[in-house]
C-alpha cells in the first residue's frame, strides 16, 4: 500500500511538473501551474458534491454525535503519534514531551483515544506534520499543487506527506478491506465536521479556487511559524471579521486546512 500511495504521489509531482507546458497566461508565483491545478479542483469538487459530500451528510444526520465524537477523537489521538516525531524532529521537546503525556492519557484513560481526556487536562492539542519539519530544515514550499482527492498541498507539503504515510499507524493495517475502510472513514468522518463551511463557503466566495489556495498557503504559513510569521511588507492587512458567518467560515476552513 504505501509503495502504491508512493508511486501515485510520484506521479502527482511529475504530471504537475509536465503541465506547466500548458499554462496559459501569467500565474501568481506560488501557482504556476494554476490551469492544472484548477482543472484538478474542479475534479476534487466534482467528485466531493456528487459523492463524499452526500456520504458525509448522511453520516452526519444519522450517526449518533457521540459516535461521531468517538471517531474523530480515535483518528485524532493516531494523528497526535506523528505531532509527536515532528515536535521531535523540529527541536520542541517540551512540546514532544506534553503531546506524548497527550497521546498517554488520552490512549489509556480515553478508551484508546475515543475520549479526548488530554484536553480537559490542559494538555492542547498541536499540530505538527512532515511539511512543517521541511520548512523549519529551511526546505522553501516549492509550487502550489492540488492533489487528486487530497486537494491543496506544495511540493514540499506533498513530500511531507508521503513521509508522514510512511509512519502512519493506519497504513499498518494489514487487511486491504480494513486498511479501505478505516481511511473511508476518517475522510468521511473529516468531512462531516466541514458542512458548514462549505455552506458558506459557497456564498462568501466569489473565486474558490483562488480563496482555498490563498488561505491554505497562509494557513502553513502560520503552522510553520507557530502563529507568528514574518512580515511581508507586500501583504494587504487581513480584513476584520464581523459577522457570526465570518467566523464559522474561519473557524471551519482552519480545521480544514490542518
Amino acid at each position: 500500500m504505501r509503495a502504491l500511495k508512493s508511486l501515485l504521489l510520484t506521479f502527482i509531482i511529475a504530471s504537475t511538473t509536465a503541465g506547466c507546458a500548458s499554462v496559459n497566461g501569467p500565474s501568481p508565483e506560488h501557482d504556476p501551474f494554476e490551469s492544472y491545478n484548477r482543472a484538478m479542483f474542479a475534479f476534487n469538487d466534482a467528485f466531493d458534491r456528487n459523492l463524499l459530500k452526500p456520504v458525509s451528510e448522511a453520516y452526519k444526520d444519522y450517526v449518533p454525535s457521540p459516535v461521531q465524537s468517538g471517531v474523530s477523537n480515535f483518528f485524532g489521538n493516531i494523528g497526535d503519534i506523528l505531532v509527536v516525531l515532528n515536535d521531535l524532529l523540529q527541536g520542541k521537546f517540551a512540546q514532544a514531551r506534553d503531546d506524548t503525556l497527550r497521546v498517554f492519557v488520552n490512549s489509556v484513560f480515553g478508551l484508546f483515544g475515543l475520549f479526548d481526556v488530554a484536553s480537559h487536562m490542559e494538555l492542547p492539542k498541536h499540530h505538527e506534520d512532515f511539511g512543517q519539519t521541511l520548512a523549519v530544515w529551511g526546505v522553501s514550499d516549492g509550487p502550489y499543487i492540488v492533489l487528486p482527492f487530497l486537494n491543496a498541498s506544495t511540493l514540499r507539503d506533498t513530500v511531507g506527506l508521503l513521509v508522514d504515510s510512511t509512519v502512519d499507524p493506519i497504513y499498518d493495517i494489514k487487511d486491504t478491506e480494513a486498511l479501505y475502510a478505516t481511511i473511508a472513514l476518517k475522510t468521511v468522518d473529516k468531512r462531516a465536521e466541514l458542512l458548514g463551511a462549505s455552506k458558506v463557503l459557497d456564498q462568501a466566495a466569489f473565486d474558490r479556487y483562488a480563496f482555498l489556495r490563498d488561505a491554505y498557503l497562509q494557513r502553513r504559513k502560520h503552522l510553520i511559524y507557530d502563529g507568528a510569521p514574518p512580515k511581508d511588507k507586500n501583504s494587504q492587512p487581513a480584513p476584520t471579521t464581523n459577522s457570526a458567518e465570518d467566523q464559522l467560515l474561519e473557524d471551519d476552513l482552519e480545521k480544514a486546512l490542518q
